[in-house]
Parts: C-alpha cells; sequence; structure tokens
C-alpha cells in the first residue's frame, strides 16, 4: 500500500476531543498534491495518525450547510 500523503492547508476548528487526546476537526486539507479540500475526521494530537473520516468539496461544505441550517434542534 502506498503511503498517503497529506497537508493540512488550514486548521477550521475543533469538534470534539476524548480523553485520550485525540480531536474531531474539521480542517482544510490537500490530499497526495490535489486541491485542498474540507476534511472532518478525528486526529491525534500530533497529527500523526488519524481516524477515518470525510472529504467534502466547497460546493458538498455548502449544502451540508445548508441542511444543517433547515433543522431546528
Amino acid at each position: 500500500m502506498s503511503e498517503i500523503k497529506y497537508e493540512i492547508v488550514k486548521k477550521i476548528g475543533e469538534l470534539s476531543k476524548s480523553a485520550s487526546g485525540w480531536a474531531k476537526e474539521v480542517n482544510l486539507i490537500s490530499w497526495n498534491d490535489r486541491d485542498a479540500k474540507y476534511d472532518i475526521r478525528d486526529w491525534s494530537a500530533d497529527h500523526e495518525k488519524m481516524g477515518k473520516g470525510v472529504t467534502l468539496s466547497k460546493e458538498e461544505l455548502l449544502a451540508l450547510k445548508a441542511l444543517l441550517n433547515s433543522i431546528e434542534i
């Protein structure tokens, strides 16, 4: 399996943090030298390890924002 290359272009924010130090974060990330996309996933404190997550284009992020704005909590 080839190594996954990533660069956190912009840290947007942290959604939660576990007792183990891992944090669920929203970031703008470039994967394998491609254009940066919005990304939601768990990261170790040193950002060397990551969990499974979801990567969204700007259009997908805007669609998610609209959906979230339309729900009542």
